[in-house]
């Protein structure tokens, strides 16, 4: 997908936030700290006049975030039993996606989408391929505020058994052409597909945007 696909309003926001954030990083006068400051501000009245967030809450969530403005990582994982797909049922939107979340700071990515199947879904895997690596901010349904990448893993479950968690309601394997409502800011038909491609093309590379 192309930059033209994420609503404009939010792609304005977002470049204005990362600049303010950057610029708060290095900025040494004050007059300097004041304007990016502003910038910050201006980032967050878009977003509120867009959506019901609060603009003071979102200004300090903003500066929660220092340093140089980065992509943040979003993994998820496809486990596959009998021809059908695992997702669980995510308590926030009440729709279905496969496994997975943000990666922590420390971790390698592998072991980030191990720890995440395991806390949403119960089983533990082995990651054995890197399906693909997605900008997960374009389309009409962007992961958050945050520039995201999203990181496909293809894993094989190794052991233990479904269990919802804090974070998921339910937790079921599904065929591809019964599939539950998604989630699709976290699983979209996109990385489906790509999934079946892999399983039936045992040598594919990986996609990435």
């Amino acid at each position: 997908m192309t930059e033209t696909d994420m609503l404009p309003w939010l792609r304005w926001a977002r470049e204005i936030q990362s600049l303010s954030q950057t610029g708060l990083t290095y900025a040494t006068k004050d007059y300097d700290v004041q304007r990016y400051r502003r910038f910050m501000e201006i980032a967050a009245e878009i977003v509120q006049n867009h959506t019901d967030l609060d603009k003071n809450q979102l200004i300090e969530n903003f500066l929660a975030q220092p340093g140089y403005a980065t992509p943040k990582i979003d993994v998820r994982g496809a486990m596959i039993q009998d021809g059908k797909i695992l997702l669980v049922q995510e308590r926030l939107d009440m729709c279905w996606c496969m496994p997975g979340g943000w990666a922590e700071v420390g971790e390698l990515p592998s072991q980030s989408i191990i720890r995440e199947i395991r806390e949403e879904s119960g089983f533990a895997v082995a990651p054995r391929k890197c399906i693909g690596v997605y900008d997960a901010n374009r389309g009409p349904r962007p992961v958050e505020f945050y520039h995201a990448y999203k990181i496909v893993f293809l894993c094989e479950i190794i052991g233990g058994q479904a269990r919802p968690s804090e974070e998921t309601l339910a937790v079921d394997f599904f065929g591809f052409d019964d599939l539950p409502p998604l989630s699709r800011f976290r699983t979209n038909d996109r990385h489906l597909a790509e999934v079946q491609a892999h399983l039936m093309e045992e040598l594919r590379p990986a996609a990435f945007d």
